[in-house]
């Protein structure tokens, strides 16, 4: 059981960097996309599209499962559950 709690644990370390690099590439997609680098809110932006990307992943790997996906997340199930109404999910 400790070993697969250690293998659990080092995959999630594995993958942050090909997360971050995830990130990367659409946000450099999308700047060279805009073409110019006038203000738009882009950090609201970009946290709201992560935010209901992730949501929308989560809970299709859950089969819906709002207890278990608010475990992955570590939030409170109602705290998720705002989470996907403001998502519109």
């Amino acid at each position: 059981m400790i070993a697969l709690a250690h293998n659990r644990a080092e995959s999630a370390t594995a993958t942050v960097p090909a997360l971050r690099e995830a990130v990367a590439r659409a946000t450099r997609r999308y700047l060279h996309d805009r073409g110019d680098c006038e203000a738009d809110s882009l950090y609201a932006l970009m946290l709201a599209e992560m935010e209901a990307g992730l949501l929308t992943e989560l809970m299709k790997h859950c089969d819906g499962n709002q207890s278990r996906a608010a475990a992955v997340l570590g939030i409170n199930r109602a705290t998720l559950r705002k989470k996907l109404e403001a998502s519109g999910l």
